[in-house]
């Protein structure tokens, strides 16, 4: 049975920083394709991040530059780093894996899902 148990959300002021854990079981990730997607009320799911079975990684433009994402194959985790935090950031973070080891940015291609953690920024 897989399961994808993300931790690390909360809420931060304007600037601050998180750091968001997607831990994987009954499945290893490394051979995967790896995402982060986020979901704020009222908004269609959008992809955050991804990082495929190279270690290569892509960002939606409007994180470019402050997260960061990185898979630990010891731990079979990914983690997504989140510096400069925004109100515009805001949402429901879940992590997502692919059973490729080709990554997408559509939603619909990723096969596992966790439950999410919210991430609030407000002052």
């Amino acid at each position: 049975q897989v399961e994808l148990v993300e931790s690390g959300g909360g809420s931060v002021q304007p600037g601050g920083s998180l750091r968001l854990s997607c831990a994987a079981s009954g499945y290893t990730i490394k051979d995967n394709c790896m995402g982060w997607f986020r979901q704020a009320p009222g908004k269609e799911r959008e992809r955050v991040a991804w990082i495929n079975f190279a270690s290569s990684t892509d960002y939606a433009d409007s994180v470019k530059g402050r997260f960061t994402i990185s898979r630990d194959d010891v731990k079979n985790s990914v983690v997504l780093q989140m510096l400069s935090l925004q109100p515009e950031d805001t949402a429901m973070y879940t992590c997502a894996s692919r059973t490729s080891i080709f990554c997408s940015d559509l939603s619909s291609e990723y096969k596992y899902w966790g439950q999410g953690t919210q991430v609030t920024v407000s002052s």
